[in-house]
């Protein structure tokens, strides 16, 4: 049986990527595992160890996001 697989789309300053992956592919990504990306699946926010423990079978799209950053200039 073949593993299950959902569509990552990267964004960044360029555009975007989009991949079909793997839950292992998928956290083996650098953008997962760094604190500067924001990730959103199933609607919502995510920490990476959430969308480890997810449904990938019903997690859909992963966005994968530059997080932003507010402040004063």
């Amino acid at each position: 049986m073949s593993e299950i697989k959902t569509t990552i789309m990267i964004a960044d300053k360029t555009g975007h990527t989009t991949m079909s992956l793997t839950q292992k592919e998928a956290m083996a990504l650098p953008e997962v595992t760094d604190s500067g990306h924001w990730i959103f699946a199933g609607g919502r926010m995510m920490q990476p160890q959430q969308l480890q423990e997810a449904d990938w079978g019903a997690i859909g799209t992963v966005r994968i996001v530059p997080g932003l950053v507010g402040g004063h200039y």
